[in-house]
């Protein structure tokens, strides 16, 4: 069973340390979002094959 946004949010908040600040939780819903877009990505087909991942990387690291 899939949680809905709402639920995802205050999961992720609940995991936190008792002392971690605003910005440490920001940053782990911002992660949450990005991986949940990706998958939603994946599951629909927009993806690149691991090859041309390999190539644009080879232009970024020159």
């Amino acid at each position: 069973m899939s949680m809905n946004t709402r639920e995802l949010v205050i999961d992720a908040v609940k995991h936190l340390p008792d002392d971690a600040p605003v910005e440490a939780a920001m940053e782990r819903l911002l992660l949450l979002a990005k991986i949940e877009r990706g998958i939603e990505q994946a599951d629909s087909g927009s993806t690149i094959s691991h090859e041309e991942v390999k190539s644009r990387m080879a232009k970024w690291l020159k």
